[in-house]
């Protein structure tokens, strides 16, 4: 592993407490709500924060105990943070003239590195000049031209508008897979991780709650904040065979068998809802209220309060025929092959 760290930072009442890894080319993405410690990792990482326990190991050599020049590691902060004073040259410039680089040298280099990012033609600007992407590209380029074996990257795309996000994400995850030391990447977006990271790790409370590829994740998340991230209705329980039991003794019939201790997932659109009890009597099937209605891409997301809380996703045609309003109670049923159950 190019990466190995155990990081633990204490913020009275908060308490970082995680260890990460990271192998050569692999992108590592931090995800998590605000205040679960992701940026707090980052700039430990970086030594901008002191760690009270744990070590930093980059490519087998102790570096928590190096100020942050000396490193090896190259930073792409939310705000970028070029110098204002500097052109796009010379702020490239600037990581090679920290490695002790001529100055001619390291210009011709700053030139290169604006070149691979598609940026030669406005080497002479100013940061003001720039738009938010180019001053991106800028920032992404000045940490790779010190030639880091740790690139860190911290919601590198959060200040940018919708369509020069889509634009830059894939110029990021290009410039990513060609560089050859190890990232971590720092966001709140799930998309951004998706679109640009090998591993996810979920960071809740200052601590891993997950970790996996993304289809693990996607497929079996674990923790409330997962499963809203990914779209799915989450609830833990005792499997007794093809049921499980929740909490307060609800059943929920599911596609498999289990036994012992399980979480059960199926998405929204997999909720019916109906205004009297469907005929048939489905197995998965309750009365709820309805609690809030809102808008959810071509569709109205339904969150319902009942014997389980669920989302409910229904067409607009639907909520109007059902009369869905705050308050409403309906019916809802889920069929069991639309549920999944999986190991706790």
């Amino acid at each position: 592993m190019t990466l190995r760290a155990r990081l633990t930072v204490k913020r009275d009442p908060f308490v970082l407490d995680i260890e990460l890894s990271a192998a050569a080319g692999e992108v590592v993405a931090l995800l998590g709500p605000n205040g679960a410690g992701k940026t707090t990792a980052l700039r430990a990482l970086a030594g901008l924060t002191g760690l009270h326990e744990g070590e930093i190991v980059l490519d087998g050599i102790r570096v928590d105990r190096e100020p942050p020049e000396r490193r090896r590691i190259g930073v792409v902060f939310q705000d970028y943070l070029l110098f204002p004073h500097l052109s796009a040259l010379d702020n490239v410039a600037f990581g090679p003239r920290c490695r002790h680089v001529p100055r001619r040298e390291a210009r011709e280099q700053a030139a290169r590195w604006l070149s691979r990012v598609g940026l030669a033609e406005h080497a002479r600007k100013k940061p003001r000049q720039l738009s938010g992407g180019q001053a991106q590209r800028v920032a992404l380029a000045r940490a790779l031209a010190a030639e880091p074996k740790l690139l860190l990257l911290d919601e590198p795309l959060a200040a940018l508008d919708a369509r020069t996000r889509l634009d830059t994400r894939a110029q990021l995850r290009h410039h990513l897979a060609g560089f050859g030391g190890a990232t971590v990447l720092v966001t709140h977006d799930p998309l951004d991780a998706l679109m640009l990271a090998d591993r996810l790790v979920i960071v809740e409370e200052g601590r891993i709650v997950q970790t996996g590829d993304a289809a693990t994740i996607t497929a079996q998340p674990r923790t409330d904040y997962v499963a809203r991230l990914v779209g799915l209705n989450l609830y833990r329980g005792r499997a007794e065979g093809g049921t499980v039991f929740l909490p307060d003794g609800f059943p929920l019939v599911t596609a498999s068998a289990e036994h012992g201790e399980v979480f059960v997932a199926f998405p929204p659109s997999a909720v019916a809802l109906y205004a009297s009890r469907p005929d048939g009597s489905p197995r998965n099937t309750w009365q709820a209220t309805v609690s809030s209605v809102a808008r959810h891409g071509d569709a109205l997301r339904i969150e319902l309060a009942g014997e389980i809380p669920v989302a409910a996703d229904v067409t607009p045609a639907s909520a109007v025929h059902l009369d869905l309003a705050p308050g409403r109670q309906v019916w809802a049923s889920v069929k069991a092959t639309e549920v999944r159950a999986y190991r706790a």
